[in-house]
């Protein structure tokens, strides 16, 4: 599908969308709990979806409504195929929960997902009792036996869901385990898991991110969680305030331990105009200037920083590309070219993105399957001088189905 995006200013008040890296670990640890779990304020994007899905073919029972999921959890997997989807969190955080069925289990993908080095670890696993095989390591995965426990060494300096996914299976394998960690990135994700798993009354031991001891055989309880406005989201909606009128982003929590939170600090190195207050942030257009900031912690907001920094005087330079390389797309090449093709000024220098500021003009572009591309190239066509095409737009529904909607509303003319 193509979307055209107009120049426009954008104002009003919209809502984040739900959480889906709460919403995933929330399904999962739902699954794992016997009883009936709730989750409140549901993400219904293409990844937490099929996460429903995974866990239903495990199973779970799971009922929808509008604000809520209830799941009656408890593992009987009868289905030897799981289809994760275009989630990388699906199939590096269910392939070790599988593994505790101790049956042949597969577990696949669609789209994006069976381009993506999946990062499942086969050796440690296989130190944890598992025998798992992936396709040079990308999907499909296969499992052909238990989890056990024990101890294992992970290298976290690609991603750090692999271990997301040995920390929520661990606590139900028969023994105790002990997992050290070497270069660990996106802590704050682990955080989010531990406080999920906490929730459902599993207990982690984190030695500085650098070893994690789980005593095994572990109950999951029912737990009630409400699901946060998803900040990574949530960035574009404050970016494109910055960039073009006054949007206040309602529904998030300042006390979230949501890594992409951090927008908050890359808008003010920028110089916006901010007001945080109570569970909403709003952002109002005004001169903005170049800024320096990390994203190695945070790869997900390099698009839409990189769409801010073209509306920034001067030069802006965002560290950590390196941390792009296995994401939907080689994204570092991805925004550079995507948003070239408007006039924008962005090249890469080692581990840096430099970015100037650039009269953008109207064009075509592609999403490359990737959201957070169908995104950054529709709030930076906010001040452009033409209208922007975003081919394959529909890339959204994996994280934001309503983006567009939500902008509308705003008063962004698209078609």
């Amino acid at each position: 599908m193509k979307r055209y995006v107009y120049p426009s200013e954008i104002r009003g008040t919209i809502k984040a969308p739900a959480s889906k890296s709460e919403m995933q670990r929330g399904a999962a640890a739902a699954l794992l709990a016997e009883g009936d779990s709730l989750l409140i304020n549901p993400s219904y994007c293409s990844d937490s979806i099929a996460a429903l899905k995974i866990i239903e073919a495990m199973g779970a029972k799971v009922k929808r409504s509008s604000d809520l999921v209830i799941i009656t959890g408890g593992m009987d997997i009868k289905e030897g195929n799981l289809n994760c989807g275009e989630s990388g969190l699906g199939i590096r955080m269910f392939t070790p929960v599988a593994a505790l069925a101790g049956k042949p289990v597969t577990l696949s993908g669609e789209g994006t997902l069976l381009k993506r080095p999946v990062s499942l670890i086969e050796k440690e696993l296989a130190d944890l009792g598992a025998a798992v095989t992936s396709n040079n390591g990308y999907a499909p995965i296969k499992i052909t036996s238990a989890l056990r426990g024990g101890k294992t060494e992970i290298d976290g300096s690609i991603s750090s869901q692999a271990l997301t996914g040995l920390l929520m299976a661990l606590p139900a394998a028969a023994d105790d385990s002990v997992i050290k960690v070497n270069n660990l990135t996106s802590r704050r994700y682990i955080d989010m898991t531990i406080k999920i798993l906490k929730a459902f009354s599993i207990e982690v031991e984190n030695i500085d991110y650098r070893e994690f001891r789980i005593r095994g055989g572990q109950k999951y309880k029912p737990a009630a969680i409400e699901i946060e406005g998803d900040w990574s989201g949530a960035a574009f909606l404050l970016c494109a305030g910055a960039i073009g009128g006054n949007i206040k982003v309602s529904g998030l929590s300042t006390e979230s331990l949501q890594p992409d939170m951090a927008v908050i600090e890359a808008l003010k190195s920028a110089g916006a105009d901010l007001i945080i207050k109570g569970d909403s942030v709003e952002v109002k257009k005004r001169p903005l200037k170049g800024f320096t900031f990390d994203a190695s912690q945070y790869p997900d907001l390099f698009p839409p920083l990189a769409a801010l920094a073209l509306y920034c005087s001067g030069a802006t330079e965002i560290k950590g590309v390196h941390r792009l390389k296995h994401k939907e797309t080689d994204r570092s090449v991805t925004i550079k070219e995507e948003l070239a093709a408007i006039g924008g000024d962005i090249r890469i220098e080692g581990d840096s993105m430099i970015i100037k500021k650039s009269p953008l003009h109207g064009g075509e572009t592609s999403s490359r399957g990737d959201h957070r591309i169908a995104m950054a190239c529709a709030i930076a066509a906010l001040g452009a001088s033409g209208a922007v095409s975003i081919e394959d737009a529909e890339a959204v529904n994996k994280s934001y189905p309503l983006f567009f909607d939500d902008i509308m509303k705003a008063g962004v003319k698209t078609e």
